[in-house]
């Protein structure tokens, strides 16, 4: 399992990130990304201290910690410079939340989290064609959720990315403990939203570019003597 999308203490998650990478170790995951909320209040905190979690982490477990973001309820004309600060920042992973359909969040999210060039857009609920489409252009990868409420429209978000050629990718958008999932648990939520096995595949595939992206980078880094 490799997941891009989870919360800690650093913002509404239950858990501080050392438990969450273990918790997520024990049950077989490979990669995790922590994602905290953020806005102009707090990224300047959050998205460092994460950043410092990840390296604390690095080679304690077999498992490759990601620090990133989510950028959440941001006005949609700041989305574009928030994604690039919380890049300068260190986030290696960069989420905007969508406009989700359990949730008022702002109309025109979607598509300014696209043209920002953000890595996910999470749970991007009735998402237009256009956008969609837009996405593919971007490489910007539509999540299908784990999460409830989240998902009631990942039918609809699987559909346009099949008409458009956007990337879709599985996220859990953990909270809690019981929200982590195995990889045949994904495998049966692709499934059910009606992915054949080789757009399953091919969704598994997206979240290994954005793991390889990364390991790439971080050799590079290292060598670097960051």
């Amino acid at each position: 399992m490799i997941d891009f999308h989870t919360h800690t203490i650093w913002s509404d998650g239950d858990l501080i990130p050392a438990e969450l990478v273990h918790r997520a170790f024990v049950i077989g995951y490979r990669a995790i990304a922590l994602t905290d909320h953020v806005d102009a209040s707090n990224i300047e905190h959050v998205v460092p201290g994460l950043v410092r979690a990840a390296v604390s982490l690095r080679g304690s477990y077999d498992i490759t910690v990601l620090p990133g973001a989510e950028l959440t309820y941001v006005p949609p004309a700041l989305i574009p410079e928030m994604i690039q600060q919380a890049r300068n920042l260190g986030a290696r992973i960069v989420v905007v939340h969508g406009e989700s359909p359990v949730e008022p969040v702002p109309r025109g999210t979607n598509a300014a989290a696209i043209k920002g060039g953000c890595d996910i857009l999470a749970h991007p609920g009735l998402i237009t064609e256009e956008d969609a489409a837009e996405s593919a252009e971007k490489d910007v990868c539509l999540e299908i959720s784990a999460r409830k409420g989240h998902s009631l429209t990942n039918g609809h978000v699987a559909a346009m990315a099949l008409k458009t050629g956007a990337k879709l990718i599985l996220n859990t958008d953990t909270h809690s403990p019981s929200d982590l999932i195995t990889r045949k648990t994904a495998e049966q939520i692709l499934l059910g939203v009606g992915l054949d096995a080789l757009a399953v595949a091919n969704t598994f595939k997206n979240s290994e570019h954005l793991l390889y992206e990364y390991e790439k980078s971080l050799k590079e880094s290292l060598k670097e003597g960051d």
